[in-house]
């Protein structure tokens, strides 16, 4: 009783139609999907970057030390003066 037939969804997507409009159904749909595949696109991107760049933890490499350093000396440079 609750659930919807095959007969509700037909007359629900009916009046949809008429209401939006083949055309701006068209559009939303491959805006949806154009907005899906960019964000699988950016996740894809995401994982690749910080698998390559980032250290493995405990593992020190010259230049984080090198960037831990030159943060050090402008930070002290900015109080002392």
């Amino acid at each position: 009783m609750g659930a919807m037939s095959w007969v509700h969804w037909l007359v629900v997507l009916v009046i949809v139609v008429l209401v939006f409009g083949t055309k701006k159904l068209k559009n939303l749909g491959s805006d949806l999907g154009g907005a899906v595949k960019g964000f699988k696109d950016g996740i894809k991107e995401g994982g690749t970057k910080d698998e390559a760049t980032a250290p493995v933890a405990g593992q020190v490499t010259s230049s984080t030390t090198a960037q831990a350093e030159k943060t050090t000396i402008d930070v002290e440079a900015k109080t002392k003066s």
